[in-house]
């Protein structure tokens, strides 16, 4: 890094993560206002066209989901994050490092984005999704709800988890010295977390891929999914209450109420 004083190239740093996030969740909301949705998705105004590609196009979907991954995610890695800080001072870890854990860890998001903004744009060419990314089948949308309620329960859950909510271990066991090492490092991370929170993703399917409510309330869960003093009494639970509403859903695509 610069040869600057320690203090100010972690302010320096830090202050451009938060405003990063800031930034995302701002362009995020004009994203939504442009196209007429309300905070919670539903369609209030008349949409904006002018200058934007097609709906399905991958030029419209990549960088709205990749923008989707800063603004939900980064706060979710604030743990790690400080956790890799304290080893700066006790171990040879360096701002180069931490840099480099942010630029791998949200490389592998991004990537991810492309995969999601992949499959957004086939679902809503077979109909299965609306311009707005919300799914137009209650029996897709229930059967959803209870994969990733489901999938809260598993072995593979709790693994990515695990290293999530406890990064020491990880760094501990995986360490890189330097920006690459870092970089490495945070590729590792970025691969576990996406595993733990494809689910919660995958749920904007549900309510709609522009719900600013779905996204905040997502952040918020993988935000206490990640902290070691109430993780584990928000994981399941929250598991038990998608697959009840999926339940609940499904009982309502059959015609039962």
């Amino acid at each position: 890094m610069l040869n600057l004083p320690h203090h100010l190239i972690r302010s320096l740093l830090w202050l451009s993560f938060f405003a990063a996030i800031l930034l995302a969740w701002w362009m995020m909301y004009a994203m939504a206002m442009q196209m007429g949705l309300n905070w919670y998705g539903a369609r209030v105004g008349m949409m904006d066209m002018a200058g934007m590609p097609p709906m399905d196009s991958l030029r419209m979907l990549v960088p709205m989901w990749a923008v989707m991954m800063v603004a939900m995610m980064g706060p979710t890695f604030i743990h790690t994050l400080t956790t890799y800080e304290a080893l700066i001072k006790s171990a040879n870890g360096s701002w180069a490092g931490w840099f480099g854990v942010v630029a791998g860890y949200f490389a592998v998001w991004v990537a991810f984005a492309v995969a999601i903004a992949l499959l957004q744009s086939g679902l809503m060419r077979l109909g299965w999704l609306d311009m707005f990314g919300q799914s137009t089948m209650l029996w897709a949308t229930s059967a959803l709800l209870v994969v990733v309620g489901w999938f809260q329960f598993t072995w593979l859950k709790e693994v990515c988890h695990g290293v999530c909510h406890a990064p020491m271990q990880y760094f501990l066991g995986n360490w890189r010295p330097g920006g690459a090492g870092g970089l490495r490092m945070g590729l590792g991370l970025g691969a576990y977390c996406v595993v733990c929170c494809w689910g919660y993703m995958a749920l904007g399917f549900a309510g709609g891929a522009m719900n600013l409510l779905w996204m905040g309330l997502a952040t918020l869960l993988m935000v206490l999914e990640k902290l070691p003093q109430v993780a584990h009494y928000v994981m399941r639970p929250a598991g038990a209450l998608l697959i009840v509403a999926g339940l609940a859903l499904a009982g309502r695509a059959a015609g039962l109420y």
